[in-house]
């Protein structure tokens, strides 16, 4: 039934397709980076830290990388030609990310615009950098890497969490415009990864998993299709039905779970 056809084009077969992954240096990024690698792509890593790029480079024979500030837009714009020119562009991956808990009792606006700088409006730079790019070729896809955090309000994510969900929103309108041009999109919802960003955290991480196994988990919703991309599913899943949830219960259960 059409109903049931994948939102995308499945993406299976990565051999000779050029990706350009940006916030490879650590975590999910890297591991995605890698995974793909594996599987045969050809590899383009961004991130700020040169030396961690290197690395990648290094222990990646083929793989090729770009220095990248993504608050910075002529960065964004220059990585871009250059990515362009080095391999051309088929699958752009925006998994840069900034995370500090943060609550009201504590602002810090720095810290908020900070999270905004990193977490969406560099995504908003990098779709202006490839949109023409892959429009003008009429194939290629967008993946943009938002959290479940994103889903609704959470305690200590006061800077973080708004950013998800403007991501989350930001790809599904995407969706509707590109998809009939020929363009894939997807959004990456992890919950709990283990990467330096989570270190921080200083409370027990439910079902919490490796980067590697992030990667994997999105390269086979990549092979499915999928626009929604969430794992792991065990968790993921209780907070997709918190969503629904009447505001009055929403917060009695998240204060109970987590005593804030």
């Amino acid at each position: 039934m059409a109903f049931f056809k994948p939102l995308n084009p499945p993406i299976s077969d990565w051999r000779g397709r050029s990706v350009w992954v940006i916030g490879a240096s650590s975590g999910i990024g890297l591991a995605t980076a890698s995974a793909l690698h594996a599987a045969g792509a050809r590899v383009m890593v961004s991130a700020r830290n040169a030396s961690l790029l290197e690395d990648f480079v290094q222990t990646h024979p083929g793989a090729q990388s770009v220095v990248l500030d993504v608050s910075v837009s002529t960065d964004m714009a220059r990585a871009a030609q250059q990515v362009q020119a080095m391999q051309g562009l088929d699958v752009v991956v925006y998994c840069a990310g900034h995370y500090q808990a943060l609550r009201a009792t504590d602002f810090v606006l720095d810290e908020m615009l900070r999270h905004q700088e990193v977490n969406y409006i560099g995504a908003v730079r990098m779709l202006d950098a490839v949109l023409p790019v892959l429009l003008a070729q009429g194939a290629g896809h967008i993946s943009l890497v938002a959290s479940v955090a994103g889903y609704r309000g959470l305690p200590q994510s006061l800077a973080y969490g708004p950013t998800k969900a403007a991501v989350i929103n930001l790809a599904e309108a995407l969706y509707y415009d590109v998809s009939p041009k020929g363009l894939g999109v997807s959004l990456v919802m992890p919950g709990f990864v283990e990467t330096p960003l989570t270190s921080h955290n200083e409370f027990t991480m439910p079902a919490l998993i490796s980067p590697a196994q992030a990667a994997q988990e999105i390269l086979s919703g990549w092979s499915k299709g999928e626009f929604q991309i969430h794992f792991p599913k065990r968790f993921t899943r209780v907070l997709q039905l918190l969503r629904v949830l009447p505001y009055r219960w929403y917060f009695a259960l998240v204060r109970r779970a987590t005593g804030l």
